[in-house]
């Protein structure tokens, strides 16, 4: 759909020239942007930060001068058919009033909201700066606002949520401006695996957050409502709201019980809402927001290092991730975002340079391990440093990498083609500990039973190690002749065994110890069986339980599948 866009884009710049379009001051359409020339870009060697837009320019020309036809069009992402112009009189509104005018939840007023307002009135300062972060995004997000016709108090919930911060992370892990968990955010189609995560990308995670607020409305047909289940779930609401009509209480957002964080949830966006609305009675200077987009998209059709799209645009690294910053990696691949954002005045240039650009775009791709290897030798297998293959794919000491794991690592003669869709859209890293096998150690507890501490202290492992092993508690005790399971060390399990062996002592209790482990083949097992009386060292020196083993060679758990002596295998979602 974007490509047909930005087609129809192309064809219709080619047929109109660089002519102001008309604007209608009355619709939604965005119509302007920050100023730019339309002519020729700055040359190539040219890659200082592009200075402060001064929101004055002409209408962005499609195709500057000695660009190709086939050049891609920076567009406005809702509006890829409609020429951004930046002289409409829509433009030189101030967006607050067009905020301020779709005000149409019912207000809350109460003590709560009291003491918000003067929360946020009382730090002017930390409201600068969460309108210098908003200031990027407030236009698209209210434009799509008022495209679903959802009231435009809703463009205010990223101040409550991640004070407009799509780098923000809770306690929860959940991330971006629109703060989604990673469930919601796949129920929600965001993407997240090794290369990006969609949480914090602009575009996508709006789309997602007005689809989920929207179906939130859909179900209890009240915005505070919504917004309680946004914050809180669906499914907490319910039961509140459950819960109160089998008392015969009222089931609105101020009479439900509810934890405290989602009781401040609505009052806090009221109160924004009140000083958004009347900033002077807060002693509040709202600086104005033109009516226009801060950003245009630019297609992506071939994979480019992150610095070097910042460089061709002309804008500070930190400027380029503020409005890309759903990329994980020092690469964007084009087959899993297949568009850029970059400020009005950037966009022409990145898009003339992108197309002059001599070099290779992109100096990192891709690479699925062939098996589970250790970092030392994955990095052998792609000709890069350990300590930069671990930085770069954050990877923890003592880690392996299992097979079907999706590295990033530098281009050579042999991969150079760009990463493709299935790769870009499902990589992902799953590591193991880098830990000896063990063996399962299967005993019986001796005449008088005895502790799982005891256990735990004699073999050097952990008490709810052994408790997790046995399906029983760090503090529970083993009767007299209950089984239960170690999981040791090979050379560990094999020393237990002989010590056993050493300290055969026929006058106690018998009880069985079978050591088993990992076959160095697959092909059928042998299994021998020694009867011997073992009597392991105690270390309060009381009389010790009797034991027969039994050495298999049959095949069993290793270190990262074993129930779990070290952590086991997991899978991790690089960010």
């Amino acid at each position: 759909m974007r490509k047909a866009l930005c087609f129809v884009a192309v064809l219709a710049a080619l047929l109109s020239g660089c002519a102001t379009p008309t604007s209608n001051p009355e619709s939604n359409t965005p119509s302007a942007g920050p100023s730019g020339s339309a002519g020729m870009p700055p040359p190539l060697a040219d890659l200082s930060p592009a200075p402060a837009p001064d929101r004055k320019g002409a209408p962005l020309a499609a195709l500057g001068p000695g660009q190709p036809a086939s050049a891609p069009v920076p567009v406005d992402p809702l509006d890829a058919d409609q020429p951004v112009d930046t002289q409409s009189a829509a433009a030189q509104e101030d967006l607050w009033l067009r905020i301020r005018s779709g005000f149409a939840m019912p207000d809350l007023d109460n003590d709560l909201v009291r003491k918000q307002e003067q929360f946020y009135a009382s730090k002017p300062d930390y409201i600068q700066r969460m309108v210098d972060r908003g200031s990027r995004y407030l236009y698209h997000v209210v434009s799509e606002i008022q495209k679903r016709h959802m009231p435009t108090e809703l463009a205010l919930l990223p101040f409550v949520e991640s004070a407009f911060n799509p780098h923000a992370v809770s306690t929860a892990q959940a991330s971006g401006m629109w703060q989604f968990v990673p469930a919601t955010g796949k129920t929600f189609d965001l993407k997240q695996n090794v290369f990006r995560d969609d949480r914090r990308d602009v575009l996508a995670s709006t789309r997602a957050a007005l689809d989920y607020l929207q179906r939130l409305y859909g179900m209890f047909n009240d915005w505070q409502l919504a917004l309680a289940a946004y914050n809180w779930g669906e499914g907490s609401v319910q039961k509140a709201i459950k819960r109160n009509e089998a008392a015969g209480l009222p089931t609105d957002y101020e009479s439900l019980r509810m934890p405290a964080e989602t009781r401040n949830y609505v009052p806090k966006l009221q109160a924004i809402k009140n000083i958004v609305a009347h900033p002077e009675q807060f002693a509040i200077n709202l600086p104005p927001l033109q009516n226009h987009p801060y950003f245009l998209s630019v297609p992506l059709d071939r994979d480019i290092d992150v610095d070097l799209a910042a460089k061709l645009a002309g804008v500070s690294l930190e400027e380029f991730r503020q409005l890309n910053p759903q990329v994980n990696k020092p690469v964007m691949l084009a087959a899993g975002t297949d568009q850029v954002l970059l400020p009005y005045d950037a966009a022409a240039k990145f898009v003339s340079r992108i197309q002059q650009y001599p070099g290779q775009l992109a100096s990192w791709t891709a690479w699925v391990a062939p098996r589970t290897l250790r970092p030392v030798d994955a990095a052998k297998m792609v000709g890069m440093d350990e300590d930069e293959l671990r930085r770069v794919n954050r990877i923890p000491a003592k880690m392996l990498v299992k097979a079907g794991s999706t590295l990033l690592v530098p281009r050579s003669a042999t991969r150079t083609a760009d990463v493709s869709a299935e790769v870009a859209d499902s990589g992902m890293i799953a590591l193991a500990p880098d830990v000896p096998p063990l063996r399962k150690v299967a005993l019986k507890a001796g005449r008088k039973g005895e502790t799982v501490a005891a256990v735990a202290r004699r073999y050097k492992v952990s008490a709810s190690q052994v408790a997790q092993w046995n399906k029983t508690s760090s503090t529970g005790r083993f009767k007299p002749g209950t089984a239960f399971v170690v999981y040791l060390p090979a050379k560990a399990a094999v020393a237990v065994a002989r010590a056993d062996d050493a300290r055969d002592e026929p006058s106690r209790g018998k009880a069985a110890i079978s050591v088993s482990r990992k076959s160095s083949s697959r092909t059928a097992a042998r299994a021998t069986k020694v009867v011997a009386d073992a009597s392991p060292a105690r270390k309060d020196g009381k009389s010790s339980h009797k034991v027969s083993r039994s050495v298999s060679t049959r095949s069993t758990k290793t270190a990262s599948a074993a129930k779990p002596t070290a952590k086991p295998a997991v899978r991790v979602a690089q960010r």
